[in-house]
């Protein structure tokens, strides 16, 4: 039912009109637990940056511009609260000022005080439903924020006091189970203005005193970011949470992301012939937030899936990254990388040492048009991330249609 809403919601989310309660109690009936809103990228992109939308024969065809992803749907509730109508979440308008982690639990107790009482910092799933990725940054500057800005505040970082634009993460009540940098105790959040995910250390490294960060509250339903996973024993593995239908395999290769479009188009897996790239927002709801390989030295996902492994830049075995169909519109060439999801270690040499820097379950993002047979590690940006550019892939498809 949702998939018939599609041009309706899609009309709303452009225009920014107010849903109508019709359409509102529509979209409320049709939500799955554990539904996963677009990305809003309604553009289309080649390995350069954006093309004419293409058709289903084309080399680009099964990006995020190209797929029937379920249209963010918000009401603002004129209270300082936003509905989410696709997730059943609802969420703070506004994000106050940075706070440590102990300040916003103050924060939350005298809220919860005033009513209604299940107010919680959320998830790093259920935070990361929020982003947008018609969303645009260039470094360190922000030129069109990862949110709905119609409906949510988010600042920049305060130059003025010697941050970056892009200073201004949310914290998630999720943690890392490991250490980022090899040190330090951190937590999960999300960056609305630069469009990535990343672990962040709970302490400010140079000062060793409590960091702060903003903090977005959340109430309403509390099966979001639970999977129901079932192996299908025909390779292929259904979420009846997300409704979302997963190979049980992978590419077994790096591939390009156009490779990797191609490797989803044709798949015929389980007899169907609809399998797609994942949204990064769908790829992401199969992380395992409670294991890491730094930790556990396995994939942080179920153990129904199946995973490839590689020889990591250390010469250690580790996890391939996974490509998405989700463009991140970043520097001097936007439309020329593809985010990607972290099930082992995100890589980085930020002093001539390879350490974990973000955590497993971290988004980034990689240049889409490396040569493939192209092995030489390239170390980027002010972490020095390691940029592999042949990610491995894993499709998806609709568990409702007919192919």
């Amino acid at each position: 039912m949702v998939n018939s809403l599609l041009v309706k919601t899609l009309f709303f989310a452009a225009t920014g009109l107010v849903l109508s309660p019709l359409l509102a109690g529509e979209l409320r009936q049709s939500r799955l637990p554990y539904s996963v809103p677009g990305t809003g990228q309604l553009v289309a992109y080649d390995e350069r940056g954006e093309t004419p939308r293409p058709g289903k024969d084309s080399d680009f065809f099964g990006q995020d511009a190209t797929n029937n992803l379920i249209a963010p749907a918000y009401v603002d509730n004129k209270d300082g609260t936003v509905s989410d109508l696709v997730t059943g979440l609802v969420w703070m308008k506004a994000l106050g000022t940075k706070m440590t982690f102990a300040e916003a639990q103050d924060a939350l107790r005298e809220l919860n005080k005033k009513g209604p009482s299940d107010w919680r910092i959320p998830s790093v799933k259920e935070l990361y439903s929020l982003i947008l990725y018609s969303g645009q940054v260039f470094g360190d500057k922000s030129i069109k924020l990862f949110i709905d800005s119609r409906f949510f505040e988010q600042p920049l970082g305060d130059v003025s006091a010697g941050e970056r634009e892009v200073d201004a993460q949310v914290w998630s009540a999720t943690p890392f189970n490991g250490l980022t940098m090899g040190r330090d105790r951190s937590q999960f959040g999300v960056n609305f203005v630069d469009g990535r995910i990343k672990a962040y250390p709970l302490k400010d490294p140079r000062t060793g005193s409590p960091r702060r960060m903003y903090f977005r509250f959340v109430r309403g339903n509390p099966e979001y970011g639970k999977n129901n996973f079932k192996a299908n024993g025909d390779g292929t593995i259904s979420d009846f949470a997300t409704g979302l239908m997963w190979q049980k395999s992978d590419s077994r290769q790096g591939l390009n992301w156009k490779n990797a479009l191609a490797y989803c188009r044709n798949q015929t897996t389980g007899g169907f012939h609809d399998w797609r790239m994942p949204s990064a927002k769908e790829l992401q709801t199969i992380v395992d937030y409670t294991i890491s390989f730094q930790v556990n030295a396995r994939p942080s996902a179920s153990a129904l899936f199946d995973f490839s492994r590689i020889a990591g830049p250390d010469s250690k075995v580790d996890v391939p990254y996974y490509w998405t169909g989700t463009t991140l519109l970043d520097g001097p060439r936007p439309g020329n990388m593809a985010m990607y999801i972290v099930f082992g270690t995100a890589f980085a040499k930020p002093v001539d040492v390879l350490v974990d820097a973000h955590g497993s379950g971290a988004a980034r993002a990689d240049p889409k048009g490396k040569k493939e047979g192209d092995r030489t590690p390239v170390y980027f940006g002010p972490q020095g991330d390691l940029q592999v550019a042949l990610n491995f892939v894993r499709c998806v498809r609709p568990m409702n249609s007919i192919s």
